[in-house]
């Protein structure tokens, strides 16, 4: 038997980039479909300021309408210490997701800080979350590189989860912003991760074109990564980071993958098959 993993699928991230405004009740409906589907984790919504991600305003009358269940977790994400103080007091949420990137340039596109002042937010959040009783998963974005010319190495990238680490950080992802992830960096990265921090779960969230997103998948799998992120219908991507949004991995394409590869899955596949149509309907060009 293969090693199951971890799928967290993140709508929030195939909405957020999304042109037309989708309705609250479009939206609900559309994550209680995929709440059916039993996903370990669900990246629903975020605690952002609405004129940086209008199509994440409604996340606070999203919210109490979903249908919960005792399988799926819910994850927001949130920017700054103001925004975690707004999702740390909703008991329906177990995670908050921070990107913390290791690109200046980036990071001050994203969340209009320094890597330095974004530091001091990690630890100012961690200590939220310790005193509401949630889990802070940090997102390094940039993980695998930038198009800013700004320096990078796997070296750097491993020393920063290092830093993370011992702020006490339990859930670190490995995020591909741009979708620049080469499989021998992949292969360096968790090879190094995995083993050195094994009290932390790393995870992987990559965006990808429709060619490359298997040996990303597989060869972070092949080096022990169990957590990966993906929407479905490979929809999303960040706003800030380009003009041409480089999409999720595609949830449907994951699945295909495991069951390949005989990796189990706990899903209801009725109710996902339900949910990729639903998505067919809620992302329409």
């Amino acid at each position: 038997m293969q090693k199951s993993i971890t799928l967290v699928e993140c709508p929030r991230d195939a909405m957020q980039g999304w042109k037309q405004f989708i309705p609250t009740e479009q939206k609900v409906a559309y994550l209680n479909a995929l709440l059916r589907v039993g996903f370990d984790v669900l990246d629903f919504g975020s605690f952002v300021s609405p004129k940086a991600i209008p199509q994440m305003a409604d996340t606070k009358e999203v919210l109490p309408q979903l249908k919960l269940n005792d399988k799926t977790k819910l994850l927001a994400i949130i920017a700054n210490t103001r925004g975690a103080e707004e999702a740390a007091v909703y008991d329906e949420i177990t995670y908050l997701g921070f990107p913390f990137s290791i690109s200046e340039t980036f990071q001050l596109r994203n969340t209009n800080k320094t890597i330095a002042e974004s530091l001091t937010q990690v630890e100012e959040i961690q200590n939220l979350c310790v005193k509401n009783g949630k889990e802070l998963v940090v997102y390094i974005s940039m993980g695998f590189g930038n198009p800013y010319g700004d320096d990078y190495s796997a070296e750097v990238a491993i020393k920063w989860v290092g830093q993370l680490a011992q702020l006490g950080i339990k859930t670190i992802a490995m995020a591909d912003t741009v979708g620049v992830a080469k499989p021998d960096t992949i292969e360096y990265i968790f090879k190094h991760l995995v083993p050195e921090f094994s009290d932390v779960n790393i995870g992987a969230h990559f965006h990808s074109t429709a060619r490359t997103w298997e040996e990303k998948i597989q060869t972070a799998y092949d080096n022990n990564c169990l957590r990966f992120d993906s929407a479905m219908k490979g929809i999303g991507g960040c706003p800030m980071a380009d003009d041409e949004l480089v999409g999720n991995i595609a949830t449907e394409n994951i699945v295909n993958w495991a069951e390949r590869n005989n990796i189990p899955l706990s899903l209801d596949m009725q109710a996902f098959n339900e949910a990729l149509l639903m998505a067919a309907k809620v992302f329409i060009k």
